[in-house]
């Protein structure tokens, strides 16, 4: 069984800094891109930043210059540093990953979520 497990969130000030952590667990053979996505309420999920397995980096235009991600591809693990937090960002956080498996092909794997507040 193959499962992401996120953490790091919680309320935070306006511009104040978060550090959200995903590690990726169970039978995994190799992991391609990993990424983060969010959902504010009443909106659909939406990307935020993904990392190639060479560590090629994409972001939303809304968090460009202020959120970086990276990963540690030893420990299976993605992380994405966010600083200069606004309300706007809000959210439910989700941890993405495109993996490969023992006995399965590649698939998309998501976590569970984990809440990001910001406000004063």
């Amino acid at each position: 069984q193959v499962q992401l497990v996120e953490s790091g969130g919680g309320l935070v000030q306006p511009g104040g800094s978060l550090r959200l952590s995903c590690a990726a667990s169970g039978s995994i053979v190799s992991i391609n891109v990993m990424g983060w996505y969010r959902q504010a309420p009443g909106k659909q999920r939406e990307l935020v930043a993904t990392i190639s397995s060479g560590s090629r980096t994409n972001y939303a235009e809304s968090v460009k210059g202020r959120f970086t991600i990276s990963r540690d591809n030893a420990k299976n693990t993605v992380y994405l540093q966010m600083n200069t937090l606004k309300p706007e960002d809000t959210a439910v956080y989700y941890c993405n990953a495109e993996m490969r498996v023992i006995g399965g092909g590649r698939s998309d794997y998501w976590g569970q979520g984990i809440q990001v507040t910001v406000s004063s």
